[in-house]
C-alpha cells in the first residue's frame, strides 16, 4: 500500500472512530457531520469522499464495528484449537457457541457497542457485511461464515436465515439481559440461549442421508 492508499486510510479511520465515539455519547440523532469532521481533524468537506451522509458512516460503521467483534471471536477460535477439534453437526454447533460466548463477552466489557449495534442492526445492513468484502474491514463476513460451514461437512438449508435467526436472537438477549439484567443477568440466561442456537443449527442443518 502506497503513502496515499495509508493516508486515505488512516482518514477514514479516523472518521470511522470519531463518529463512533460521538454516537455512543450523543446519538446519531444529535450528531452532525460538522462534529465528527472537526473532532477527526479532517475537513468537512473531505468528510463526503468517504461517506455519502452520516447514515452512511452510521452503517459502515457497524459493519466496522461488527467485524472487529467477529475478527477477535475467530482469533480465540484459532488459538483454542476448537476448528480443528470438532466436525460434523455438533463440532459445528460447538464452533457456533465458542464464537457467540466471545461475542457476548465483548459486548458485556462494552456496553457502548453493545448499545450501539443494538439499536442501529438491521439484517439488510448486515447482509451487506456478509455478502460483500471491504477493503477496509478486517474481516470478510461472507468467507469466514461459509467457511465455518465447509470445514463442517454438514449440508444446511437457507444459512443465510440461520444467521438471521441466530443474530437476531443474540442481539437483543444480550441488550435485555447485559444492560438491565432481564429477565435474568446474561450468565444466568446462557444456556437457555445456547440451547436455543443449537435447535436453530439442528433444524436447519439437512442430515438427511444421500442416495
Amino acid at each position: 500500500m502506497g503513502k496515499a492508499e495509508e493516508n486515505k486510510q488512516h482518514k477514514r479511520l479516523s472518521l470511522l472512530n470519531t463518529a463512533f465515539e460521538l454516537f455512543t455519547t450523543k446519538g446519531v440523532n444529535k450528531t452532525s457531520i460538522s462534529e465528527i469532521s472537526e473532532q477527526a481533524g479532517i475537513a468537512k468537506g473531505t468528510f463526503y469522499l468517504y461517506f455519502k451522509d452520516k447514515y452512511d458512516i452510521r452503517n459502515k460503521l457497524i459493519s466496522h464495528q461488527s467485524g472487529l467483534v467477529l475478527s477477535k471471536a475467530l482469533e480465540e477460535l484459532k488459538q483454542a484449537g476448537i476448528e480443528e477439534k470438532y466436525t460434523g453437526l455438533e463440532g459445528f454447533k460447538r464452533t457456533f457457541i465458542f464464537i457467540a460466548d466471545s461475542v457476548i463477552n465483548q459486548f458485556t466489557q462494552n456496553k457502548a457497542l453493545l448499545t450501539f449495534i443494538s439499536k442501529n442492526l438491521s439484517w439488510a445492513i448486515f447482509k451487506k457485511a456478509l455478502t460483500s468484502n471491504t477493503a477496509d474491514d478486517s474481516l470478510d463476513f461472507r468467507e469466514a461464515y461459509y467457511s465455518l460451514i465447509e470445514r463442517s461437512g454438514v449440508h444446511f438449508k437457507e444459512p443465510e436465515i440461520m444467521l438471521f435467526m441466530i443474530i437476531e436472537l443474540i442481539s437483543s438477549i444480550s441488550y435485555s439481559a447485559i444492560l438491565y439484567n432481564d429477565p435474568l443477568d446474561i450468565d444466568g440466561l446462557k444456556p437457555y440461549l445456547y440451547n436455543t442456537i443449537n435447535y436453530i443449527i439442528e433444524s436447519h442443518a439437512d442430515t438427511e442421508e444421500k442416495p
